[in-house]
């Protein structure tokens, strides 16, 4: 098992990779809860967003190297859940009258436990429902038992109850990539794929193999991500930021790399960021 006190001991605080987050939080209920202490090696925390809105909203999030397992009650739909591979593109949902939604976010290299057949690769860019794609076991009565609660320590029960139903099972290098992962993510000296490759004692190709297998995407594909997402925390503030010593400090080597990589994630250039863009 993946040792948890190497990981983080709770759910994040900050609101990296949600674009205009104000926006977002002044109109829908967003919460976050750990999960039971024998899936937090695996599972970064658990998100409930609660919304009921006279005006449609359109939610824009900047996906982080993670792939979400995803229980939703929208209008005008059947209730449903879908397992989310990582995102490579911006992400955007329309809120819209009264919905709800229920996620288990794993950590990078976390969800393989639970879906051994396949490499987490194969659900890159992938949404799949239902559940049972993915999963060879899916308890009865799991998506009504995590959306029907009002209280949400009882959707935080029942997501503990269908996880541990389905998983995990234990996995040496499912822990080595979870470790390696949250290295990129805590260090921001960790530039280079080679460098990090020969830091770990490994090649590249075998890095490279074992991103591919247990997180989803490549290294140098979550050092990008990691600085878009702290560009977008500069860009959040509302403030002047000098962009060319927000390159610097990630590692571009110059400001112009940095404006191409945030507008081609993001969809406008920071200088021109702001809420509702």
């Amino acid at each position: 098992m993946a040792d948890a006190d190497a990981l983080p001991s709770g759910p994040r605080s900050d609101t990296k990779g949600i674009v205009d987050a104000a926006g977002l939080l002044a109109r829908a209920r967003f919460r976050r809860h750990p999960a039971a202490p024998a899936l937090r090696p695996y599972v970064e925390q658990y998100w409930l967003i609660d919304w009921d809105l006279s005006q449609p909203y359109a939610s824009h999030v900047v996906p982080h190297p993670s792939v979400n397992v995803v229980f939703q009650s929208l209008p005008g739909q059947e209730p449903f859940a879908e397992v989310a591979g990582i995102g490579l593109d911006l992400f955007t949902q329309k809120l819209e009258g009264r919905g709800r939604v229920c996620g288990v976010k794993f950590r990078p290299g976390g969800f393989r436990p639970f879906a051994p057949a396949r490499p987490v690769s194969a659900w890159t860019g992938r949404r799949l429902l239902p559940l049972e794609e993915v999963f060879t076991e899916v308890p009865e009565g799991a998506l009504d038992a995590v959306l029907s609660p009002d209280e949400e320590h009882a959707r935080v029960a029942a997501l503990d109850a269908f996880l541990l139903a389905v998983g995990p099972a234990p996995d040496p290098r499912a822990d080595l990539a979870m470790s390696l992962a949250e290295r990129i993510r805590t260090d921001s000296g960790i530039r280079r794929v080679g460098e990090f490759a020969r830091a770990e004692g490994m090649s590249v190709r075998t890095l490279q193999r074992l991103f591919s297998a247990y997180v989803g995407v490549g290294p140098k594909w979550m050092i990008l991500r990691h600085r878009i997402h702290e560009a977008l925390e500069h860009a959040e503030t509302g403030r002047d930021v000098d962009w060319a010593d927000v390159a610097g400090t990630l590692g571009y080597a110059d400001q112009a790399h940095l404006i191409r990589d945030f507008t081609a994630t993001v969809g406008v250039p920071p200088t021109a960021y702001g809420p509702q863009h």
